[in-house]
């Protein structure tokens, strides 16, 4: 039985060669295609499809958050991003979310479908230097915390702590009870007291891990 694989990208183009590229093996077929994470949210899980590539930047709602919601209703199902994004607060949310795999947009066919037969095996495919940038987060050896994390207020941990486990900011407002602008205020005192610019920076910094 041929492998299932759903495909979540708005560009059509891109969603129609890699349906052809998966639908010309004898492995996979391709059980959707969906232009939109709403879309691929209301009819994807009927389509039980074993892998999911996603693509991150959506119309509306993000791929990142289009695989949160969906992860605890296809258990089993392996998501993989497809994306242009090599940047480690990218690299770090799909991960936070659920996601399995993550793939530059650029890699080529034979490299993609050997990912999804990877990916399907219970591996984790990933582009070689998104990879290299995830080993190197556990290579480095630990140091003690820096004066300025240790400056963070308990509401300022609690907000890094969230963002460390992917959440969007509209969900730490819902999850704290606080309005959107006080994330926002809470996320910049963060970045000021630790003297970094992203949000992988700060996690890293408070987790005594190297900047990805």
């Amino acid at each position: 039985m041929r492998i299932p694989v759903s495909i979540v990208e708005d560009d059509t183009p891109s969603r129609q060669i890699l349906a052809g590229w998966i639908n010309r093996t004898t492995e996979f077929v391709c059980v959707g295609e969906h232009s939109s994470a709403e879309g691929a949210i209301a009819k994807l899980p009927p389509e039980a499809p074993h892998v999911v590539l996603m693509d991150i930047n959506l119309p509306s709602m993000s791929g990142i958050e289009c695989i949160r919601r969906l992860k605890p209703v296809l258990i089993k199902a392996q998501f993989v991003v497809l994306t242009v994004y090599e940047d480690a607060d990218h690299i770090f949310e799909a991960l936070a979310a659920g996601a399995t795999g993550y793939l530059l947009k650029r890699t080529p066919r034979g490299e993609l479908l050997q990912a999804l037969r990877e990916v399907h095996a219970g591996g984790s495919p990933m582009t070689s230097n998104i990879a290299r940038k995830v080993v190197q987060s556990f290579q480095h050896p630990a140091h003690p915390p820096s004066p300025e994390a240790e400056g963070l207020s308990p509401r300022e941990r609690e907000v890094l702590n969230f963002l460390a486990r992917g959440y969007l900011y509209k969900e730490i407002a819902e999850a704290l009870g606080i309005s959107l602008p006080t994330v926002n205020t809470y996320v910049r005192r963060i970045y000021e007291k630790l003297h970094v610019r992203s949000r992988s920076q700060a996690v890293a910094r408070y987790s005594h891990l190297p900047d990805l």
